[in-house]
């Protein structure tokens, strides 16, 4: 599966916005914000995919544009699922903490 560079920049530049040192006050600020910022991302990923599906529907639009949006839908859902177990997998690691 062949990734847009589009999407591989902006990826690139969000993950290094977020992982970049920041002040200490405003630390849990900058994490929400990035958190939002790769939420709104995701969630225009999928309303352009669906979008797409439709308009191929109805109107018999450009198939390799679905494809895309589809496959553009995949990496993000996948992205998300990874996220979600790597969160699942740090509080199981602090619930299993000796106190």
């Amino acid at each position: 599966m062949k990734i847009p560079a589009s999407i591989a920049v902006q990826s690139y530049d969000l993950a290094r916005n977020a992982a970049a040192p920041g002040p200490k006050d405003g630390g849990t600020a900058r994490a929400e914000a990035a958190f939002g910022a790769q939420m709104a991302s995701f969630t225009e990923t999928l309303r352009q995919a669906d979008t797409a599906a439709a308009s191929s529907m109805i109107t018999g639009a450009n198939p390799h544009a679905l494809v895309e949006a589809v496959a553009a839908t995949e990496l993000a859902v996948e992205t998300a699922v990874a996220v979600r177990n790597k969160v699942v997998e740090a509080y199981l690691e602090i619930l299993r903490m000796p106190v």
